[in-house]
């Protein structure tokens, strides 16, 4: 469980990133899974946008997924949102401390 005071060095991060996973009309697949655990494993902040004609609530998918991949929900602005998980092999982000 995050702090509010790394939940705000997250947002801070993640306000220049581009999303890097994108949610189509067919929901959430086992793609988008795994294209997540990569992006945890190779970045630990990921960015997510759902399209359009994707009928998914932000806030009700990024819990959901934050549950299921063992991640922790950032924010939800409009149609996107960001999920962090500490990478194990890759760590960059330092959190300030609790």
């Amino acid at each position: 469980m995050i702090t509010g005071k790394q939940r705000s060095f997250l947002k801070k991060l993640a306000h220049t990133l581009e999303p890097t996973v994108y949610i189509g009309k067919s929901g959430l697949t086992e793609n988008i899974k795994k294209e997540l655990e990569t992006g945890f494993e190779c970045r630990e902040l990921v960015k997510v946008k759902i399209q359009e004609g994707c009928t998914l609530d932000p806030k009700e998918t990024a819990n959901e997924l934050a549950d299921e991949l063992g991640a922790e929900f950032v924010q939800a602005i409009g149609r996107k949102f960001t999920l962090y998980r500490e990478s194990k092999d890759n760590k960059q982000i330092e959190l300030p401390r609790k």
